[in-house]
């Protein structure tokens, strides 16, 4: 199939429903309970009401549990009657009911779920805000939040019609589409007979492509993640933003107009857009003074309120441009872009591990320091043994020992592996080290693991030319392909494999880099027969990552939909960054 080109985007569909069928199913539930005077919500732990009935909105985690028993035994100890009722969100748990049943107040607690599992953040985007995810299936091998993943999915095809294109990749990815299958069939879906709206969803795990996730974010949106951290799509500016004693919250999606032309941008252009942008305001401003009385009438009662709206949101992103350089010129942003870079490419490894070392050893972060040990990690397929020992030895001598549990979960992740001897010793070194001393011969075994087999990244970034050769600099203002997220060094492993597939319509001819990923038999194509979809909604693609995904990510893809006529959708267990993922991982809380 080949790539319609530039073509008009096509309708996104309208996330509304979403919205108003969770609120529906939350009235519901509390209207079962009858006059319930106050909604509480756990995590924020707020004073105890004198209420007669609580109602308790959490997610199904056991501290919240804990939390919940401790403030029903307080008032037993009080003397005071009250009803409770827990809701879960998005659904319930065996093993939160049996915290209750422990703590001696499950037959005080009546419980429910609210299948609240998409939640709108933006036109193109829905997360399911579960962060945990990726750490309970990820490294804990942990399958219960794969129901939930299931249940969106019908969902979506229940309001928007079937998918006549279904693709995946990862253990994740097969296990929930398949499940997701199983139930439509048990329930003889609605949706038989529908003419689909969107016409491609592809499911994807994050652990299929970890590098994406661990690189530095350069496009706009995405170094606010990284810095003021987004959260549910709305971000906190300090005053070091908006100039003043006071933080203020902001709304991050396509309503903010300004943002709205910046997010997918490279950071080194945005400054010039908002320069442009305020001499046009002002113009806009300045058209006052030869007005008349009727003319300036309706100035004021039209535009006057929008420029004002415009002014101030066009502050609040100067601001944070401002702050975003001060920190990264702080931080030396471009030494640690070209080690990145140098990673990626495969170049200057020893003088890369060098700068991570001397990164352990100021203890500028223990979070960034383990984010370029993974990098280094995964794009070499594993450190050898030597720097491995050195590397884990200088962490734990800057940070401290308790971080020893982080490495083996990071091993058992698969982010920061060891080398095995067979991986590194070749059968010419091996010849060689019985003619020398054992002394020389450990030098040359240095020598010889710096040469060991080429990664499984190395290969597939050659065969999918994730690394743009480019005549002179990049041109980052007019970007080409995908990499301008990257500044142009490197395309998103897990954007490349989702344009390939779209443009094959199926795996074929995506052997070998199935067999590098160790996906062989974990991807997966299922077309349907009686093809009723229109041109116009093939053009539509449900994106779908596990495990979470990039807000990097998510620009690629707008880009190669804006190139190849697509318009993406994305659904997401929770947006990350690296040091999300590092987080995950860590056993050292913050």
């Amino acid at each position: 199939m080949a790539f319609p080109h530039r073509l008009d985007a096509p309708e996104l569909p309208d996330f509304s429903m979403l919205k108003r069928l969770a609120r529906d199913q939350l009235i519901y539930l509390l209207e079962q309970q009858h006059e319930v005077d106050k909604l509480y919500k756990v995590e924020n732990k707020p004073a105890i009401s004198s209420s007669e009935q609580l109602c308790f909105l959490v997610r199904p985690r056991i501290k919240n549990m804990r939390y919940v028993a401790s403030l029903v035994n307080a008032d037993k100890s009080a003397g005071r009657t009250r009803k409770y009722k827990v809701i879960f969100s998005p659904q319930k748990f065996h093993a939160c009911e049996m915290v209750l049943e422990e703590e001696g107040v499950y037959g005080d607690v009546s419980c429910d779920e609210w299948a609240f599992s998409l939640l709108p953040l933006d036109v193109d985007l829905l997360s399911m805000e579960l962060p945990e995810f990726f750490r309970d299936y990820f490294l804990e091998g942990d399958q219960r939040w794969i129901n939930t993943v299931v249940q969106a999915l019908h969902l979506l095809s229940t309001l928007y019609g079937p998918f006549p294109n279904c693709y995946g990749i990862g253990r994740c990815a097969k296990m929930s589409y398949e499940l997701w299958r199983t139930l439509e069939e048990e329930e003889d879906c609605e949706t038989k007979g529908r003419r689909p709206e969107v016409g491609h969803i592809f499911l994807l795990d994050r652990d299929v492509d970890f590098v994406t996730a661990l690189c530095s974010q350069v496009v706009y949106e995405g170094l606010v993640d990284d810095t003021f951290r987004i959260k549910c799509g709305s971000v906190d500016f300090g005053p070091e933003v908006t100039s003043s004693d006071r933080s203020l919250k902001v709304l991050l999606n396509a309503e903010d107009k300004v943002f709205h032309e910046i997010r997918n941008e490279h950071f080194s252009n945005v400054f010039g857009f908002l320069s442009q942008k305020a001499r046009n305001l002002q113009a806009q401003y300045d058209r006052r003074r030869g007005m008349d009385i009727k003319q300036m009438k309706n100035f004021v009662s039209q535009e006057l309120k929008g420029l004002k709206q415009e002014h101030r949101l066009l502050s609040v992103h100067i601001g944070a441009c401002e702050s975003i350089m001060k920190k990264k010129t702080k931080q030396d942003f471009q030494e640690l872009i070209k080690t990145e870079h140098a990673l990626l490419e495969g170049f200057n490894i020893r003088e890369s591990t060098s700068y991570i070392e001397e990164h352990i050893d100021r203890q500028v972060s223990p979070i960034e320091s383990l984010r370029l040990m993974c990098l280094l990690s995964i794009t070499e397929n594993g450190l050898i043994p030597k720097d491995y020992r050195s590397l884990k030895t200088q962490y734990l001598q800057s940070y401290g020992p308790e971080h020893l549990l982080t490495f083996s979960n990071l091993r058992r992740a698969g982010l920061l592996t060891e080398q095995a001897p067979g991986d590194t010793l070749t059968a010419v070194e091996s010849k060689v080290s019985k003619l020398v001393t054992d002394k020389a011969a450990g030098k040359i075994t240095d020598a010889f693991s710096s040469l060991a087999k080429r990664s499984n990244f190395r290969a597939i970034s050659k065969k999918l030319n994730l690394i743009p050769r480019v005549d002179g600099e990049y041109d980052l203002k007019v970007p080409r392909d995908m990499a301008y997220v990257f500044s142009g060094a490197y395309v998103p492993l897990s954007c490349r494999i989702i344009e390939q597939v779209l443009e094959r319509r199926s795996w074929q001819g995506l052997d070998e880099v199935l067999r590098l990923l160790n996906c062989s038999e974990l991807a997966f194509t299922d077309m349907a027969k009686d093809d009723k979809a229109s041109s116009e909604c093939l053009r539509l693609v449900f994106v779908v990552f596990l495990g979470g995904c990039t807000f990097s990510e998510i620009s690629a893809l707008r880009f190669l939909g804006r190139e190849k006529g697509f318009r993406f959708i994305f659904l997401t267990t929770a947006v990350t960054n690296s040091a999300r993922l590092m987080e995950a991982m860590s056993e050292v809380k913050a």
